[in-house]
């Protein structure tokens, strides 16, 4: 009988790492585990993965339940590794963290709510074992989110498009990658993360896996409107110059505008009687340019902290703990990537 020890020899199907980002998840926590681990077995049982295949969750520092309730997981099920943060990174750093962790043959990212349905992992390595090294994960319906959220989701895709920016419509995280392009995503030294666009930036053969999203199993969003814009607002700082050729823009504008005020206020000045003395010539240009300045700063300092925090060089997270029922060989035991990975690994032999 198979063991989660068992090595992968020659001829086995390629092994399976499941990442799942966590943060104040305790309502769904244990339902989305118990699918995660069904479907895990179900693929094992028909020969697609290996035994050795793993469950890998992030806790993003929680301040629920949710860090007592992942450590009782993987105490208990050899398959499941349990991994927390330091503190509250966020969704791009947490899922990226959890990358780092696995050394399987593939590795698939989901969210713990599971509204993008574990299912189509199936479908999923059939495209691997097809030659993809990447695989996306399409949303073909949005009947489960607002219509606020629908529109601008499908809006900002729409927007970045337009910039330049090389995303794969309504595809959010959820997508399988070979270990090449994982070791080869870590490979980026960026600390603003928008995983979105860094993986289609790999180049590896890709495709897509159209689904239909589900309903959320319990508790709310921990993407609000804040975070969305947020996240939105980085993809476009991190991926595209056009802002700032914007303001190229905005400048010869504003300039075109200025010169048109400038020959009004003359004319108004030479033919007309009913002109305030000193108005126009001081308001009008005062207005219009100050608000073009400002904003113009505005951008640019957007631009300039992106690179204050880049050329600092800091590490994207600290990893607390991490408890498994095994060793888990990680990015971080194969290579020194110059990030702080000092954490407490707990093994049952150890409790």
């Amino acid at each position: 009988m198979e063991t989660m020890s068992d090595p992968i020899g020659a001829g086995a199907p390629p092994s399976l790492a499941i990442v799942v980002p966590c943060y104040n998840e305790q309502e769904v926590l244990s339902d989305s585990a118990q699918e995660l681990l069904t479907v895990v077995a179900g693929l094992v049982e028909a020969g697609r993965i290996h035994v050795r295949s793993r469950i890998y969750f992030v806790d993003d520092g929680s301040r629920d339940a949710t860090w007592p309730m992942l450590e009782q997981l993987a105490l208990r099920n050899p398959r499941i590794v349990a991994v927390a943060l330091s503190r509250n990174r966020g969704h791009q750093n947490a899922l990226y963290a959890g990358l780092s962790q696995t050394s399987e043959d593939m590795v698939v990212s989901i969210d713990a709510d599971l509204q993008d349905g574990p299912e189509n992992i199936a479908a999923m390595i059939d495209a691997f074992v097809a030659g993809n090294e990447v695989v996306f994960g399409v949303r073909t319906e949005r009947d489960t989110d607002t219509w606020f959220k629908r529109m601008t989701a499908e809006g900002y895709y729409r927007v970045m498009q337009r910039l330049g920016v090389d995303l794969v419509f309504n595809h959010a995280d959820f997508r399988l990658m070979s270990r090449r392009a994982v070791d080869t995503l870590l490979e980026y030294p960026e600390t603003n993360l928008f995983l979105r666009g860094m993986v289609r930036e790999l180049g590896f053969r890709s495709t897509t896996v159209s689904y239909a999203r589900r309903p959320r199993l319990a508790g709310e969003s921990k993407y609000p409107l804040r975070r969305m814009l947020s996240l939105a607002w980085r993809g476009v700082t991190a991926y595209s110059i056009a802002p700032l050729r914007a303001i190229t823009l905005l400048g010869l504008l504003a300039g075109t505008v200025s010169l048109v005020l400038i020959a009004w206020v003359l004319v108004v000045k030479m033919f007309s009687g009913s002109a305030v003395p000193g108005w126009a010539s001081i308001m009008v240009p005062v207005l219009f340019i100050g608000s073009v300045q400002l904003l113009c700063l505005g951008v640019i300092g957007e631009y300039l902290g992106k690179i204050y925090e880049e050329v600092k060089r800091r590490p994207r997270y600290h990893l607390r703990e991490v408890v498994a029922r095994q060793a888990v060989e990680s990015e971080s035991s194969r290579s020194d990537r110059s990030m702080a990975r000092r954490c407490l690994v707990r093994l049952p032999e150890e409790m």
